[in-house]
């Protein structure tokens, strides 16, 4: 599934920042911060992937356009998009630094760590109830069936979830089914929370 409201974001940002390039910089700066590592990079060969075959995004993006849902130029939204959105994601992170990134998810918008407020506390409540429902495609609900926890996953097999109040916990395991999840992932994260109750159902 595609999802308009990232592309949208994307071309909001765009203008925010003047241009994709700045934007990107600027996110990646905030990951950074999330994770305490400034090591965390770019993969340019599969940004660059993404935007040789990303034909679908490409059209939905010029059908956005053509109703003014767009203000910059399509391309160079995209460019930002397919190096950080969705199921399209160029940063490279191991399954620590994704876990770390996301803590403050699980502590009101701060940082436990470093005690830095990196959003407030509405925010990060609404974040966690986006990625609650719509945070894994078509499977959001059988996500939250099985897990039931606010997550996030992406085709290159990662999923991280939050559980509120306590912890960040990131998975990794290639091989996903049919919506882009891992399967061996989800699997992990359905008996961690039924082996510890941290479920918040």
């Amino acid at each position: 599934m595609h999802y308009p409201k990232f592309r949208v974001v994307c071309d909001s940002l765009v203008s925010h920042f003047v241009n994709h390039e700045k934007t990107f910089s600027e996110i990646l700066a905030f990951i950074h911060q999330c994770s305490g590592d400034q090591n965390i990079t770019l993969e340019e060969v599969v940004a660059k992937s993404e935007m040789e075959h990303g034909f679908r995004n490409i059209a939905l993006a010029n059908l956005m356009k053509s109703f003014d849902n767009f203000d910059n130029d399509v391309i160079e939204v995209l460019q930002t998009y397919f190096k950080h959105c969705s199921k399209h994601c160029s940063i490279v992170m191991n399954a620590q630094q994704l876990s770390r990134s996301m803590l403050y998810l699980a502590n009101d918008g701060t940082d436990p760590i470093s005690n830095k407020q990196l959003i407030n506390s509405t925010q990060a409540k609404r974040i966690n109830s986006l990625m609650l429902t719509c945070g894994h495609y078509d499977a959001s609900g059988d996500f939250d069936f099985r897990v039931g926890l606010p997550g996030k996953s992406g085709v290159g097999g990662g999923i991280v979830a939050v559980v509120p109040g306590k912890m960040a916990i990131a998975v990794y395991s290639p091989a996903i089914n049919e919506s882009g999840n891992s399967l061996v992932g989800t699997k992990a994260l359905e008996l961690f929370t039924t082996k510890t109750g941290l479920s918040i159902f």
